[in-house]
């Protein structure tokens, strides 16, 4: 078992309208030493806890209740450009959402399920372009 690292620049919200995505994902993440401030089930939740927790990379399930994860991507690029990092993440595999996906703001798209280790690697590829634009 490896020693948990310390990952302090990363402030990481899960928006998923599955408790148990969301559980699993903050597991994985905390595990590794990753600093997941949140989860939501809904996009209006999500809005909150972003602001309050002031959570710098945010995961956004494409398919949620009330507010779709694209408008809700739009919201947070519109309101907060160069302030979040957004991943989408979706088991729609279509090309037309991973394109607005990204034009709505979203630097990853991941495709669910995907696996531990996948989720650990966008983070730290996340990580590491704060790490590159804050020295």
């Amino acid at each position: 078992m490896k020693p948990p690292r310390s990952h302090d620049i990363l402030k990481i919200l899960i928006v998923d309208d599955s408790a148990f995505n969301r559980r699993s994902m903050t597991e994985i993440l905390t595990n590794e030493g990753f600093n997941v401030v949140g989860s939501a089930g809904s996009a209006s939740e999500a809005i909150q806890l972003a602001h309050s927790s002031k959570a710098n990379l945010i995961f956004i399930d494409v398919v949620m209740p009330e507010i779709s994860g694209l408008e809700l991507t739009k919201h947070f690029q519109d309101k907060h450009s160069g302030e979040r990092f957004l991943v989408m993440m979706s088991s729609i595999n279509i090309e037309s959402i991973v394109i607005e996906s990204i034009s709505n703001g979203a630097i990853d798209y991941m495709q669910k399920p995907f696996e531990s280790e996948d989720l650990i690697k966008a983070v730290e590829k996340i990580e590491r372009l704060v790490e590159k634009n804050t020295n």
